[in-house]
């Protein structure tokens, strides 16, 4: 082609980027690979090909691991961490700068590689995925050497197993192993079956950094090695992957004690007002749907666009689409490259074919290999399947909308809570919206904005749990107090026989209201002595299912401001206080104890705490290397259930109720089962503290028999349980069927009447980080 021609037709060129030096490394490694385990790599064993999805061709050959393999890396990862920890964050910080600087050295090779191996093209895979593994380790080298001064009361989890996916092979190693060095863990990492190339090469530059062996581990293999690392004696699991087995690793860690994040699937919405800037608005469509071939999980999947321009948007988002470049992905001028493996592109391939909607794919040519058009489907209703599931390919579905409000309500229509985009000149309607969308990032003006200041993951079925920042630090962290197992409180007996001299049958207290449980059933309710006190309701499923329906009714609670949140804390303590030695002589004779005066006091204090935290416990602005500002914003939760702890019947209650309420959520309380009738005097309190109804509900009876049921409800997002029973397995499997986020005790007892009682702690809780990336020009 020549100048001429070039200036006529204004085409690019081809500009390929040699894949010499990344394939010269794979014949000196024999283009076969064993495992990363204690410091060196393993003779290969049997396994598969690694292949480049742009061309067939085979790569290399990795070993498939095996249990022994896996037990090996574990034995690894658990000798060296004590060693690890011990080395304190300022000497881990220089590791993990080693790290980083090797990663600089080497980007070219790791580039290459990395589109070799996934088909991304080199333009992404050079100027985004190494530059921000980079950033990863360079970030935590900070976190690690600030984490005496700034953590002084955290530890190291232990050993961490890691799950990583295949559209960002390097980039979600970094996201994890980072982090978990910085902390003071180890980990056995396993890289998804069909891009495990990179991570091999980062085992290499793990022995030139000379990595204490054993601190970092890699296995490779296919979906079996990932279930044996779930269930090996690890002390964390952190996954990223899709929805389907996240809900698995859930279930199969239900009660283990391991800690657990998830970074799973999404659909999300790239909502566009009337009032954008049309062109950048498609510009900014094109990196959301059709950056890595649309194998994101947070890809801008979802077009919503305001009735008003939306034929326009649309006639002029398919010539834009016409223009995309598809090809070879070593080529630094194509835009869309290979669909990762054949298995992927057919399934994309399947879900297209059995759509509804009017399908255009862009008018470019398609070269021979794993690729796939970019697509656009339209005409879809809100229930259809491609609408609600999650494709993982270039395909874009799109409907319109009239209102804000109702880009909300469409928004939201999902299951998943991983990202949206917001499209809009006016600045006030782009900040209205943003708060209401049900993801755990937004992105205003923009879209797939990351680093590692700021936290990234999601709500509802798109996960738990954060990446990056302080909050992503974190969760790789323990107490650093040594634990107790928890003794289990049973009521007294008395003479079952025994008639009340006063009828004083309690109710629940659901939606404001005291009302009678749905079975029609009480219990008597005895002191130290066996003297009847009186009745307490037995709560049922229903109850249950009633109290839920009423706090998602009191959503106001949630929009009211802080202020006001506040004030209603200090009525409560107040009108507390004022029945004081009431409740503490109450207290004395229900557990038979001399503290009922202290719990009390502890209980009015524990108020006022969370009533003076309800206006300050707020988000932060992260420093991120733009031009723009990403703000970690606190939001309420939800819907919180919460089995009460059961030695101490007020100050257990206060405690979970008085943080959740304090941040905005609405409650759903399970008293202590064997002292109940304190928790039934409470809710006359809350009738005078101006409590609207729904926001606190309370329900006595068995935990045992209610746990179920409130950990598998759809419309709770979190449960908590520090009942003595041993509810933390029966919660987590529960919390499965919908990804809620769960706190449970794992059969450790908590000192309610000290600092372990309150504090951040169940302020985080009781919060999602909502990240809100907000550019301010250049």
């Amino acid at each position: 082609m020549s100048v001429k021609d070039i200036f006529e037709s204004m085409d690019y060129g081809p500009s390929p980027e040699g894949a010499g030096d990344a394939l010269a490394w794979l014949v000196d490694q024999g283009s076969r690979f064993g495992h990363f385990i204690d410091g060196g790599y393993t003779a290969p064993g049997a396994g598969f090909d690694s292949r480049n999805p742009a061309t067939g061709e085979v790569l290399a050959t990795l070993t498939q691991a095996t249990q022994g393999d896996v037990d090996a890396a574990v034995a690894a990862a658990r000798k060296a961490q004590p060693g690890w920890e011990k080395l304190g964050g300022k000497g881990r910080a220089r590791y993990l700068y080693a790290l980083a600087r090797l990663l600089q050295k080497h980007s070219r090779l790791f580039a290459v590689l990395e589109t070799l191996d996934n088909g991304k093209p080199i333009r992404e895979s050079r100027d985004i995925d190494i530059p921000l593994a980079q950033r990863h380790f360079y970030y935590h080298a900070g976190m690690a050497q600030l984490m005496g001064s700034e953590m002084p009361d955290r530890a190291a989890l232990g050993v961490c197993g890691q799950i990583i996916p295949w559209n960002f092979p390097l980039l979600m190693l970094a996201w994890k192993v980072a982090p978990a060095l910085a902390t003071g863990n180890t980990v056995v990492l396993k890289p998804a079956e069909w891009t495990s190339l990179t991570a091999l090469l980062f085992a290499d530059i793990c022995r030139q950094a000379g990595l204490p062996k054993g601190v970092v581990n890699i296995v490779t293999g296919d979906g079996a090695v990932g279930e044996m690392i779930v269930a090996a004696q690890v002390d964390k699991i952190a996954f990223t992957g899709s929805t389907e087995v996240g809900r698995k690793i859930r279930a199969a860690t239900a009660g283990s004690g391991k800690a657990l994040t998830l970074e799973l699937g999404g659909k999300s919405p790239y909502i566009v007002f009337e009032d954008a800037d049309i062109d950048s608005t498609i510009e900014g469509l094109v990196d959301a749907i059709w950056f890595n071939q649309g194998q994101v999980c947070c890809a801008g999947s979802r077009l919503l666009v305001q009735e008003g321009i939306a034929e326009r948007f649309h006639d002029r988002l398919r010539t834009r689409m016409d223009k995309l470049r598809i090809g070879d992905p070593l080529d630094k001028c194509i835009d869309v490259g290979a669909i990762v493996d054949p298995v992927q592109r057919d399934r994309i391939v399947e879900l297209v074919a059995g759509s509804e909607g009017e399908i255009y794919q862009a008018q470019c040519a398609l070269p021979n290999g794993c690729f796939y058009p970019p697509t656009l489907i339209s005409g879809l209703s809100q229930a259809s399947h491609l609408m609600q599931e999650e494709i993982f390919g270039p395909v874009l579905v799109s409907t319109t909308f009239r209102t804000p409000d109702e880009a909300v309500q469409l928004a939201n229509n999902t299951r998943y809570g991983l990202a949206a985009s917001v499209w809009s000149e006016n600045i006030n309607t782009a900040l209205d919206v943003a708060p209401k969308l049900a993801a755990g990032v937004v992105w205003v003006n923009g879209t797939n904005m990351f680093d590692a200041a700021a936290g990234f993951g999601g709500v509802r079925e798109s996960g738990f749990g954060r990446e990056g920042g302080w909050e992503g630090l974190a969760a790789y962290t323990k107490d650093a107090g040594k634990g107790k197992p928890i003794k289990s409180v049973v009521p007294f007996a008395g003479d079952e026989s025994e008639p009340q001299p006063v009828d004083r049958t309690a109710k629940l207290y659901i939606g404001g209201k005291q009302t009678r449980p749905d079975g029609g059933y009480a219990r008597n309710v005895f002191d130290k002595r066996g003297k009847l006190i009186g009745q307490a309701p037995i709560g049922s499923r229903k109850d249950i299912r009633n109290a839920v329906e009423a706090a998602r009714g009191a959503s106001g609670w949630t929009n009211a401001t802080a202020h006001l949140r506040a004030q209603v804390l200090y009525f409560i303590a107040e009108n507390l206080a004022a029945r004081g030695d009431e409740f503490a002589a109450q207290i004395d004779r229900m557990t038979g104890g001399k503290t009922g005066a202290k719990e009390v006091e502890a209980s009015v204090d524990r108020l006022f705490t969370y009533a003076a935290w309800a206006d300050k416990f707020d988000g932060d602005v992260r420093s991120v290397p733009m031009r723009g500002v990403a703000l970690a914003m606190r939001e309420a939760c939800g819907v919180i259930g919460a089995f009460c702890a059961d030695d101490l019947p007020l100050l257990g209650l206060v405690s979970v109720m008085a943080p959740a309420i304090a941040m905005g959520n609405r409650v759903v309380l399970v008293a202590s089962e064997p002292f109940p009738l304190v928790a039934t005097d409470f809710y006359q309190v809350l009738d005078t503290s101006d409590v609207p109804g729904g926001v606190v509900n309370i329900v006595t009876g068995s935990h045992a028999e209610l746990a179920p049921t409130l950990a598998a409800h759809a419309d709770v997002e979190a449960v908590w349980s520090f009942s003595s029973s041993d509810l933390s397995g029966v919660i987590e499997q529960g919390a499965a069927g919908n990804l809620k986020r769960t706190w449970v005790n794992h059969g450790m007892a908590r000192d309610w009447m000290g600092p372990e009682g309150e504090g951040r702690a169940f302020l985080d809780a009781a919060t999602e980080v909502k990240t809100v990336w907000v550019p301010y020009g250049a």
